[in-house]
């Protein structure tokens, strides 16, 4: 049996990664589990969530996948890339997807891009109508700063990780991000140490790639990196 964990992003939930989901049990028989981070979900509450207790609870999910599935893939978005990574240098792990992984963050060009259209809505009285804007405002004020103080741990303790990666990765990255740049990407592309990896660009695709841009072009993309043999004995 094949076992798939998705792990959302920081702030996040698991609707980040829900369609992606939804696409792959769509068309297989495979367990797949989406689980919520410590502290986060709708609304979130991370004050005094500690970057270990994320770790500990994808563990713990990665696990209980172990005991039931011979094969395991891990998919991790934003935040959860980087727990993706950590859980594949400690666990057996077949395939390894990284969406927007967060080696690097703050992409200033797009986000001021971004701004201009939340400005542009603002001026026009449609301001409620911008989905970025709400997801934006959202975070902002419900964000510890000692919470992003753990985010930081996290990218801190797994950036080591990568040379360490030998396993078949897709490293996923958006193009139109104004939370983590192209060059998070490259970064993790040049620094993993797997043979077989490949990094793929969906143009139009904002931070949450999952659920803007060419979605349906990824997840076939997705997919047939999974389900296909690998290349590399």
């Amino acid at each position: 049996m094949i076992g798939c964990l998705c792990i959302h992003g920081f702030t996040g939930a698991p609707y980040e990664v829900q369609p992606l989901a939804d696409y792959l049990s769509e068309r297989t028989s495979w367990k797949i589990v989406v689980p919520t981070l410590p502290g986060h979900g709708e609304p979130p509450a991370l004050k005094g969530v500690t970057y270990k207790q994320w770790l500990d609870c994808a563990e713990k999910e990665m696990q209980e996948l172990a005991t039931e599935c011979d094969t395991v893939y891990v998919i991790g978005f934003s935040m959860g890339g980087l727990i993706a990574v950590y859980l594949a240098k400690k666990y057996s792990v077949e395939k390894l997807i990284l969406l927007s992984a967060a080696a690097k963050y703050i992409y200033v060009g797009q986000l001021l891009r971004d701004l201009k259209d939340i400005a542009g809505d603002w001026k026009r009285g449609r301001l409620r109508e911008n989905e970025l804007f709400a997801r934006y405002k959202r975070k902002l004020f419900s964000t510890p700063l000692s919470s992003v103080f753990q985010f930081r741990r996290v990218a801190a303790s797994v950036k080591p990780l990568f040379a360490t990666i030998q396993i078949p990765t897709l490293i996923v990255q958006g193009l139109a991000d104004g939370i983590v740049p192209p060059k998070s990407a490259e970064y993790i592309y040049q620094h993993i140490a797997s043979k077989e990896k490949e990094l793929y660009y969906v143009p139009d695709a904002k931070h949450h790639v999952c659920l803007t841009g060419d979605t349906e072009g990824l997840f076939e993309k997705i997919f047939t990196f999974l389900t296909e043999s690998s290349k590399v004995n």
